[in-house]
């Protein structure tokens, strides 16, 4: 089957999803959907078979991944959907992903970062929409409560899976909603919601996103370190890592000149700081002219190489031309 749309919904056959997937067919939004099997539960099959019954009977195209991990971790799990995820986006040129993240997710993460030390982009992350470096991440029951969301599925017997590892309190994030978020929506719902619109509003005014791109080269003047962490930090999730505290430390350790997981170049001269794929490749004397007379610093040379963003054939053009946002192809 060809996908049917430019969205796609990141389905598990828990309560948020599938509330997710019949409340899209309602308002007649288009998409198709993922799902990942862990294999970790007795009902993990049986989930798979649910949503492949789903997309036959509403003729959605469907995506389905065996992920097997020798020791099944919240971070390890996340790391192997996203990458499926990501992939079919990349290759089926959707547009869109749809998560079924809810009111009690946001609350549950916004304590789980107050818990490390966090700031407000930190304790907030989670929003309606979300750029990625190529699609976007589209949350409609952000501001919905878990309470809601079972109502319209009890509402319309709509049939759905519980994931009992949701109650182990070994893991921390289930400690935190177990022990206080849930309990704390039940009493304050209304208000979580009005403080995360304002929050929302704030943290609009608070982030700076005033940076140039060409492809996946992205080019921003310094200021002070601590501003320039904060927007390092937002290009690096649109490029799919998500730095921790280390690697943030690691970053300003090292003023602005390194590379995160083997996969993302940082570098910096006196005025600007790059972030770019971590290519290695041999320059050419015209390549390492061209980068030395325009002050481009080294760990990003091989990406811009490599997609020819420096255009070999022509000399003259400068370091501005990047900082236009136009590409030096041009």
């Amino acid at each position: 089957m060809e996908k049917s749309s430019d969205n796609l919904l990141a389905f598990s056959a828990g309560v948020d999803s599938t509330a997710l997937f019949f409340y899209l067919l309602e308002k007649n939004i288009p998409f198709d959907i993922a799902i990942v099997n862990y294999h970790t539960r007795p009902t993990s099959d049986e989930e798979v078979e649910y949503a492949k019954n789903l997309a036959k009977k509403y003729n959605k195209k469907i995506y389905i991944k065996d992920c097997y991990l020798k020791k099944f971790s919240e971070k390890k799990a996340r790391e192997c959907r996203y990458k499926f995820f990501e992939k079919i986006i990349k290759k089926e040129k959707y547009s869109c992903l749809i998560l079924a993240h809810q009111l009690n997710d946001r609350f549950e993460w916004f304590l789980m970062q107050l818990s490390k030390g966090a700031g407000v982009k930190e304790l907030i992350s989670m929003g309606e929409w979300e750029e990625r470096d190529f699609y976007k991440i589209y949350r409609p029951f952000y501001n919905l409560s878990r309470r809601e969301i079972i109502e319209f599925l009890h509402k319309r017997n709509i049939k759905y899976f519980i994931d009992k590892s949701n109650f182990d309190k070994k893991y921390k994030r289930n400690l935190i909603r177990h022990t206080f978020s849930n309990k704390f929506i039940e009493m304050f719902e209304n208000g979580v919601k009005r403080s995360f619109e304002f929050l929302d509003e704030d943290k609009k005014l608070l982030i700076d996103t005033n940076w140039q791109k060409v492809q996946n080269l992205y080019i921003f003047e310094k200021n002070i370190p601590e501003k320039d962490i904060k927007k390092v930090d937002l290009i690096l999730k649109r490029l799919g890592i998500l730095p921790t505290k280390a690697q943030k430390d690691e970053i300003l350790k090292t003023n602005f000149s390194c590379v995160i997981q083997g996969k993302i170049a940082i570098d910096s001269n006196n005025s600007s700081i790059y972030i770019t794929p971590f290519v290695k490749i041999t320059l050419n004397k015209k390549q390492k002219e061209f980068f030395r007379i325009n002050k481009i610093p080294p760990k990003v040379r091989g990406y811009i190489a490599k997609e020819k963003l420096c255009n070999m054939l022509s000399m003259e053009i400068s370091t501005d031309v990047l900082k236009n946002g136009k590409s030096l192809e041009n």
